[in-house]
């Protein structure tokens, strides 16, 4: 018995030292790796991690904060339930129905609203929603969240008290984990993050971080790297994903495109090619069919995302012709819709059922 207890406080006693060894290590961490309360990196990373409430301005036109699913709305007189950001695509699909009405979207309260700090805040009529929407920046006006960067999760940190000799380890799995260990750090704790960790850009190119001065570095140039979308136009990022390969791999694989509508210079033309088939080769060439008549012209994409270009040239039907930006493809409905712009007098948008 005297043994087994000898062994046991031995072992604690080797227990103990390794321990005490471990936080002497943990408190002569480097400085660039050790995370202190509100230096400047500490407020970069709230900034990052923080609540983006614009995501959800086609619904709330409110930058601050967004709404928490589920929740009911009445679009256009269609009532829809909110289930996942997924639904916002659909929310505009309503809107894009019909060029000559007014939408309208009505939110059925109560609803709860989520901060930039996470916190929640049940709203139980538009009097008090308007209370908090009207405290939020307007359209395209600075605010303090970062969103050409994030997080990729899960990431691990470790904190140590000296006072009370506690170190703990923490695994942080969302913006909203981050964000609150980021405010609770305080004078008396010791911080590190397990390095090396992953940031996303806004291009979706990914950029490993080794410690706490790359991380400060690396947030810091990448704040308005990217249009933050804190507007109210929810048909201005319509093609943020697009791709020259998308786009010529829908114009050729279906044939018999029709034009569904025509704007030149502010002008309709809306029925100018009605019963005109528009057919878009492989090869950069492009025909358009009429009774008995068939014409031939060129076409050609360039560029990405929201700034794909694309080249038709058709002699024969000059109000046609233009260096056209995709403004957005649309498949609402049966019918696959590719809309063309070029400001806002501008405007070519075939439609076809073939998708």
């Amino acid at each position: 018995m005297k043994q087994r207890t000898a062994l046991y406080l031995l072992f604690i006693l080797l227990a103990f030292s390794s321990c005490r060894k471990e936080e002497t290590e943990f408190i002569q961490e480097p400085e660039e790796e050790v995370l202190v309360a509100n230096s400047n990196i500490a407020t970069l990373i709230e900034r990052t991690s923080s609540n983006d409430g614009s995501v959800d301005n086609i619904v709330d036109r409110a930058n601050c904060f967004d709404i928490a699913f589920p929740y009911e709305v009445n679009v256009n007189g269609t009532p829809l339930t909110v289930n996942s950001q997924e639904d916002y695509a659909f929310i505009e699909c309503v809107f894009d129905e019909s060029d000559s009405d007014t939408d309208t979207l009505n939110i059925n309260f109560p609803i709860t609203i989520v901060l930039a700090d996470f916190s929640e805040i049940i709203i139980n009529n538009i009097a008090e929603f308007n209370t908090y929407s009207s405290g939020c920046n307007g359209e395209d006006v600075a605010d303090d969240d970062i969103e050409c960067i994030d997080f990729q999760y899960p990431i691990e940190a470790s904190t140590f008290n000296p006072n009370n000799e506690l170190l703990e380890t923490v695994i942080l799995e969302n913006d909203n984990d981050l964000f609150d260990f980021v405010q609770d750090i305080n004078d008396d704790t010791i911080v590190t993050i397990d390095f090396p960790a992953t940031v996303i850009l806004a291009d979706n190119s990914e950029v490993i971080i080794n410690n706490f001065t790359e991380l400060e570095t690396t947030i810091a140039n990448a704040i308005n790297t990217c249009d933050e979308d804190d507007d109210y136009d929810y048909n201005d990022d319509d093609c943020n994903g697009c791709t020259t390969a998308q786009v010529e791999i829908l114009l050729t694989s279906c044939s018999n495109w029709q034009v569904d509508k025509l704007e030149r210079n502010a002008m309709d033309y809306d029925d100018a090619y009605e019963g005109y088939d528009f057919n878009f080769f492989t090869d950069g060439t492009m025909s358009v069919f009429w009774n008995t008549t068939t014409v031939y012209g060129t076409w050609a994409t360039s560029g990405s995302g929201n700034n794909i270009e694309v080249l038709i040239d058709v002699p024969a039907l000059p109000l046609c012709n233009n260096n056209w930006i995709l403004h957005e493809i649309d498949n609402c409905s049966d019918n696959t819709k590719v809309d063309f712009r070029v400001g806002d007098d501008d405007r070519l948008r075939y439609e076809n059922d073939c998708n």
